[in-house]
């Protein structure tokens, strides 16, 4: 007999709950020991056709996953999960804690499939925002003229708390549709423009489509306007932040450490680059950390950490970086060497300074390590009486490197 704990069973359901399901999900159910789901979609299953015992997820969710599926591992269990496990869902937990191979995962149309259907909206063409434990700040980087999106809301409260922020980013004019019960018997529509939004709260179960209409246009590559930022002056400028984010060359994934953070404008603009992209900026000055923040919410990534406290010191504990950018305190002791020792083989360190001390640690760094230094130099045009002339902008110095392998990696 095999030693290998039974398989654990996740069956999607949606809103139209038995009835709904197909046959292999209501067997999956019938034949369970154990069902672990949430409140409502336990109340879903009818007594006479599953007689396991039911279990309801604690709150908060993910940290018990471990331990209630460890108490009953001996057990045949499935879990319900609305519409498709694998689309924001619990799946995900799931596979992270116990591996996919462990897992028989038997989807259910998710809400947003329901939800293009009814709109006859093309899935492929349509993003989606999940507001589900996550800021409703997420959902600003989706913002751009006459694009759809479908929200997937955390509960009853969502749908207006988006017509607020919609109105106040400047696009008050969006049409919004909240999709509730999609699939049950108790399917409902709502519509109504963002900044006329007065729908009370419904079905806390909705998916929210909107239409945005016209709006304030931004970018979707590095190199933001500095106006776009709230700053005391410490801020990487535009040409040369996308100079700088093409040399970091951020990928899917990755974890930026952006050690002086100053006004956040480089983690920011990398985060903003993939939605699963990791950033930590490092700030000492208390009042510059805060305002990092602010500017975080603003342009969508509420998800970047924020370290208060100097560099290297305030480095410690942290994740290791897959690239790093140093903007500021270059002369600190033991900031370069800490930096770079935190790096794995492949990852890269780029650094910028204006200051001539900084400069000389930075040649003395590239004689050791080589990598590029090189010198970005930025004029603008200005009115000079009734002509025009350039105006230098003090030349930034930028040292970058890719760390190589270790001997011993070079070796095999």
């Amino acid at each position: 007999m095999s030693d290998l704990p039974p398989p654990i069973t996740v069956v999607g359901i949606g809103a139209d709950g038995w009835p709904g399901l197909a046959a292999t999900s209501r067997a999956a159910l019938r034949a369970a020991e154990v069902v672990i789901g949430g409140p409502r979609q336990l109340a879903l299953l009818p007594a006479e056709e599953v007689a396991a015992e039911r279990v309801s997820w604690p709150s908060p969710l993910r940290p018990a996953v471990p331990g209630l599926l460890a108490e009953h591992a001996d057990r045949r269990v499935a879990v319900l999960a609305s519409g498709d496990p694998m689309f924001f869902g619990i799946g995900r937990t799931l596979a992270e804690t116990v591996g996919a191979g462990r897992l028989r995962v038997l989807p259910h149309p998710s809400s947003v499939s329901y939800a293009c259907a009814r709109l006859g909206w093309p899935l492929e063409a349509t993003e989606v925002v999940s507001l589900v434990g996550r800021p409703l700040d997420t959902l600003a980087l989706a913002l751009h003229p006459g694009r759809r999106l479908l929200v997937l809301s955390a509960d009853a409260a969502t749908p207006a708390a988006v017509a607020d922020l919609l109105t106040a980013r400047g696009f008050g004019t969006a049409r919004l549709r909240v999709l509730e019960q999609l699939g049950g018997p108790g399917e409902r529509v709502l519509d109504g423009p963002a900044d006329g939004w007065t729908h009370p709260a419904g079905d806390p179960l909705n998916v929210i489509a909107v239409e945005l209409g016209d709006g304030p246009r931004s970018s979707l590559v590095p190199g933001l306007r500095d106006d776009a930022y709230e700053s005391d002056g410490q801020l990487t400028k535009r040409h040369v932040r996308a100079a700088t984010l093409a040399t970091l060359a951020p990928a899917p994934g990755e974890l930026l450490w952006d050690v002086g953070g100053g006004s956040g404008s480089i983690a920011i603009e990398w985060l903003r680059a993939h939605r699963d992209n990791r950033a930590v900026s490092i700030e000492h000055n208390a009042v510059r950390a805060e305002r990092i923040g602010r500017n975080a919410a603003a342009l969508g990534v509420p998800r970047l950490r924020v370290v208060t406290g100097p560099a290297p010191d305030a480095l410690a504990g942290l994740p290791a970086p897959d690239a790093v950018f140093i903007g500021g305190g270059l002369t600190a002791p033991g900031l370069l060497d800490a930096c770079w020792a935190a790096l794995p083989p492949g990852g890269r360190l780029v650094a910028n300074t204006v200051t001539l001390e900084s400069e000389a640690l930075l040649t003395a760094w590239y004689r050791r390590h080589g990598g590029e230094l090189l010198r970005l130099a930025v004029a603008h045009a200005v009115p000079v009486g009734g002509f025009t002339g350039w105006r230098q902008a003090m030349p930034v110095t930028q040292w970058s490197a890719v760390k190589p392998p270790t001997p011993q990696e070079d070796a095999s």
